[in-house]
């Protein structure tokens, strides 16, 4: 049979995952000849053959890929001179990068039964990985994936490890970190007071042993993980729960948990088939689960919450941490609120000794900050609340249209920050940064755009910012552009998160429009005003603006983020005129409000003095929630109130099984002239009911229900009024109050019966996490040439 010759490209995430002996395995079993290795743009292959066997050999690529393994697309030329003797993996080569970063992954099932098998040489090695699992994109500094490329490359591997790394037939052939007691990192106990571990420590097995005995004492620990530093304690131990909020300066923001196995978290919460997935997956990201009446917590793990967030250990050094423990641990980010995870030993040593009792180190440098990712399922469908640690960076392969596009960086929002690189029609979002109104936020946001931009050599050719002035991404962008002399296009907040909704469902670039709905806490409007419940008819090109929840003011601006009773005075103002609280003297709201500044707050509002008007719907919540008695003075953190607001209509719902009859809302037209009026929601008729239900000594959880339950129906609503005058059949639902578990089915259940297909967010989150997806496809779009 004749022999013949190619050159075979395999792009996608191919490197750093047991690619290269897969390829290897399948060419030697095949008795093909040639050569395999890694280059910037993937795995490139050099075969000889008979074209079946070829082509056997191909289609055996895509079946037997290693776990990790995601392959985008193969491209096959002819190979000229070709001559080999057998098939080999060649070394690695350098040119330009278009090869994908993994995300790290959780510990397999190989290598966690190596840690605990008294006759491995990995038997309690809290840093054993393999092709399958283990750090990436934490010790990555440049590509190709090499050792020497990450921060492993100090260490030396011992002539074993060597022996693996160069076996093709071995899982850890060409494993970066692979190591070993005798050659890798070490990990260690230290007192966060600087003093001696004391002798008792040193009867357990080792330093990761003793993390349970500490626990167990009620202690705080320090541990230093994949992609930064957690803080852990005993999750049913209250006070050390409560020591460690007050120590972290987190009063109310619930705690990460992580628990042994999945048995264990069955003990605390219900687990479907879909969320026991998730947990067990190779991203093994923090799960919001439902609990069960059972086992109880420490009050203080999630206070005013009906959901707890759970993982499972996905490093062998969690693993062996927690193996003799019985009960949850917290373990949360290690940091102050509102600041970055600390991933830097001394860095930590100086910032977490006012928290943490005890420190278990170790010496394998964290290059890259990665925070864990959140995930809630909702009708059997998961839905990404925080990318990072396991999805990040693994691309998002965007519809047609997109692939011909020049390179195009976006920046993101304020809060909740991620950037995004388009580059040949997928779209690169970086893991979770933050907030950047945080200064070490904003630094870190910084370097690990920097180092993006080089790992990947991207050199954008347009730069997208949030049409926000004053957002810190929108000034590092235009500073990027003008540097560099790019061009830099400004798209507005809402149209970004509805393009990110359309772009995640595979609408393509010359869509039809799309009813957008999009609902947060604010954004920077066209009209120069706060939007935040908004109506656009949209494609990824431009919007008209439909309908929007009727604007309030924000009585102090950013203060009525965190004192829910300033909307809601606003809203009652607007609703009943400056002189309402006379018609409702015997209210408890009533004597509240007696104790606030009320003709200061009236000037305010009347002479509109930093009392901007706002469309928002996450403040009507806030307001909705400080007038039933939730979190009414302070927040200790954005969406608190709307957040226990949910909870609280939850709980409601799930004892009662009758429909209820929400509070109903108004549709007010404000231009019959126009070819598309703007249409405003207007809750003053839902105010009236919430206080009449007030004064009737009615239940905060009734009334937390009836407000879900009547805008669900108002939204669905304005949805058909526009659906007689508007062309459309879909239907985006997307922006942080989309979060809103019971908000989203009710809204999606009743748009679905009116015949219109609903999309909503599974790969990038509906809050700001997910909005520079939207940016880059709104840009995108406007680049390109309309078919």
């Amino acid at each position: 049979m004749s022999q013949t010759a190619e050159q075979i490209r395999i792009y996608g995430t191919v490197q750093g995952v047991g690619f290269r002996p897969t390829v290897y395995r399948i060419a030697k079993t095949l008795g093909l000849r040639g050569e395999v290795s890694n280059d910037g743009q993937g795995v490139l292959i050099k075969v000889v053959g008979d074209r079946s066997t070829i082509d056997q050999f191909i289609e055996k690529i895509h079946s037997e890929r290693s776990p990790l393994a995601h392959i985008e697309t193969i491209t096959r030329h002819p190979l000229e001179n070709a001559n080999f003797p057998d098939f080999i993996i060649a070394s690695s080569t350098s040119n330009t990068v278009r090869t994908q970063i993994a995300p790290d992954a959780a510990t397999c099932s190989n290598c966690k039964s190596e840690i605990f098998d008294p006759l491995s040489r990995w038997y309690r090695y809290p840093f054993t990985n393999c092709t399958h699992c283990g750090p990436r994109l934490s010790i990555i500094k440049k590509l190709p994936y090499d050792r020497k490329n990450t921060t492993m490359a100090d260490f030396n591997l011992c002539q074993e490890c060597q022996q693996d790394y160069s076996d093709p037939l071995n899982r850890r052939f060409h494993a970066q970190p692979t190591a070993c007691h005798v050659c890798g990192p070490k990990a260690w106990l230290e007192r966060a007071d600087g003093k001696p571990v004391s002798a008792d420590m040193f009867s357990m097995l080792d330093d990761v042993d003793a993390v349970c005995t500490l626990i167990q004492r009620g202690m705080i620990v320090a541990i230093k993980g994949l992609g930064g530093f957690h803080l852990a304690c005993d999750a049913t131990n209250e006070e050390a729960v409560q020591k460690l909020r007050h120590r972290k300066r987190r009063p109310d923001k619930p705690l990460a948990l992580m628990a042994r196995d999945i048995e264990m978290i069955s003990e605390y919460c219900s687990i479907s088939e879909t969320e026991r997935k998730l947990l067990e997956s190779v991203a093994a990201p923090i799960v919001l689960l439902e609990p069960t009446i059972g086992q109880q917590l420490a009050p203080s793990v999630a206070p005013g919450q009906n959901t707890l967030g759970f993982m499972l250990p996905y490093t062998p050094l969690h693993h062996l941490a927690l193996r003799r423990l019985n009960v949850p641990i917290v373990l949360t980010s290690g940091n102050f609120s509102d600041e970055p995870q600390c991933i830097d030993n001394e860095e930590t040593r100086e910032k977490l000794s006012e928290i943490a009792d005890y420190f278990l180190i170790h010496n394998r440098p964290i290059f890259n900050r990665v925070d864990d990712s959140v995930v809630r399922v909702i009708k059997e469908v998961p839905q990404v609340l925080r990318r990072a640690r396991g999805y990040a960076p693994a691309p998002i392969n965007l519809p047609p249209g997109f692939a011909d596009i020049p390179p195009i960086l976006a920046m993101g929002s304020e809060l909740k920050n991620t950037f995004c690189l388009l580059r040949d029609g997928q779209a690169i979002l970086s893991q979770h940064i933050g907030d950047l109104e945080n200064s070490l936020a904003a630094k870190a946001y910084e370097k690990t755009l920097n180092l993006f931009l080089g790992l990947l050599e991207a050199k954008p050719s347009v730069i997208v910012v949030d049409k926000h002035p004053e957002y810190l991404s929108t000034k590092l962008g235009k500073d990027l552009a003008n540097a560099n002399n790019l061009k830099i296009i400004e798209v507005q907040h809402h149209h970004g998160h509805i393009a990110a909704c359309m772009a995640e469902n595979g609408l393509d670039i010359d869509c039809q429009p799309v009813l957008g709905i999009a609902l947060d806490g604010l954004g920077y409007g066209e009209d120069g005003t706060i939007w935040g419940g908004e109506f656009l008819l949209a494609d990824y090109r431009g919007f008209k603006r439909l309908g929007a929840f009727k604007p309030v003011e924000m009585i102090g601006g950013e203060q009525a983020i965190y004192q829910p009773w300033r909307n809601t005075y606003a809203h009652l103002v607007a609703a009943f005129g400056l002189d309402f609280l006379k018609n409702y003297e015997n209210l408890e709201l009533f004597n509240f409000f007696q104790t606030k500044p009320l003709t200061l707050l009236n000037q305010m509002i009347q002479k509109k003095i930093n009392s901007p008007l706002a469309s928002s719907c996450g403040r009507l919540f806030d307001a909705v929630a400080a007038a039933i008695g939730i979190c009414r003075e302070s927040c200790s953190y954005e969406g608190q109130a709307a957040i226990n607001l949910e909870a609280l209509a939850t709980e409601y719902l799930l004892n009662d099984a009758e429909e209820i009859e929400g509070y109903k809302f108004d549709m007010l037209n404000l231009d019959t002239d126009s070819k598309f009026p703007l249409t405003y929601l207007v809750p003053q008729p839902m105010w009236q009911s919430l206080l009449i239900d007030t004064k009737q000594s009615a239940t905060p959880a009734l009334m937390a229900a009836k407000f879900h339950q009547g805008l669900a129906i108002a939204i669905s609503e304005m949805v058909a009024e526009f659906h007689q005058s508007c062309e459309f059949n879909k239907v985006a639902l997307t922006g942080g109050v989309f979060q809103n578990k019971l908000l989203l089915t009710k809204v999606s259940d009743r748009l679905t019966k009116m015949g219109l297909e609903v999309l909503t967010h599974s790969q990038v989150p509906p809050n700001d996490g997910g909005l520079s997806l939207g940016q880059v496809a709104i840009a995108a779009a406007r680049m390109g040439v309309r078919k």
